[in-house]
């Protein structure tokens, strides 16, 4: 199941709203916190007033693409609004040559040996990234790392969302469904395409598949919903690509 937009809220969605819901998303990404309209007002150059400002918040939040918290609160994205900026706002970053380089360089050495490889490759995924990394392989191997790394993210304060989340890396079968769900090379999960009616809802993974006559699989980060998508993904197609590269020419 993808979450989706309602695609005639969507279209109707005028110039300056898609601009308000980006400012919105981007914000909310580096702060994980409500956003609210005298933010938005001082920090980025929007060109209206803040009752303006206000006016169409609360109409975004009528189209369900802004949640409001707390009466008195700002508003933060909701899992539609998040998967309409993933797939049509955000602009992905390129990998700096000196990253590709440093990344190349810490799983090299261990390119002739799938468990070394792929345990390296985890590792420095989840370094690079600031994120949880998880890779699964078609033979029921499961390695994550950066586990420490979610005790940053504000969203995994929740006991109940952490305990859950690092229960479900015991799970061999639910992260191999997930990773196989799809045909894609490459996908983005959000909220509840990742697990219905579950605390993992509040969540987002981001995966590249790798295939050879050796080892397939997928690796990927998970983190909250609010993942820096566009920092994370061209690590994660670099990772992944590495190792097909890697394995293929065994």
């Amino acid at each position: 199941m993808y979450i989706t937009a309602n695609m005639d809220q969507v279209k109707d969605l005028s110039p300056r709203q898609i601009q308000i819901l980006k400012a919105i998303i981007e914000e909310y990404i580096a702060t994980a916190e409500p956003v609210g309209s005298e933010t938005l007002d001082k920090k980025y150059n929007l060109g209206v007033s803040p009752a303006t400002i206000r006016n169409e918040m609360m109409r975004l939040t009528e189209l369900k693409m802004l949640n409001q918290p707390h009466t008195s609160a700002g508003r933060s994205p909701t899992p539609a609004a998040m998967r309409y900026y993933v797939d049509h706002l955000m602009k992905t970053k390129d990998m700096s040559v000196a990253d590709e380089v440093a990344v190349k360089e810490k799983i090299w050495e261990y390119r002739q040996e799938v468990d070394k490889l792929l345990r390296e490759a985890t590792k420095t995924l989840a370094e690079k990234t600031k994120t949880l990394a998880i890779t699964a392989t078609k033979d029921g191997d499961l390695y994550y790392a950066g586990a420490a790394n979610l005790l940053d993210m504000p969203e995994f304060y929740d006991y109940e969302l952490t305990h859950h989340l690092l229960a479900t890396l015991d799970q061999f079968g639910f992260w191999w469904e997930l990773l196989e769900r799809d045909t894609d090379v490459f996908e983005i999960f959000l909220g509840e395409e990742i697990a219905a009616r579950s605390v993992l809802s509040q969540c987002g993974i981001v995966f590249e598949k790798f295939n050879s006559p050796h080892v397939s699989g997928a690796i990927g980060v998970v983190g909250p919903s609010r993942l820096n998508y566009s920092a994370v993904i061209p690590f994660v197609r670099y990772m992944g690509g590495l190792i097909g590269e890697f394995t293929r020419s065994w």
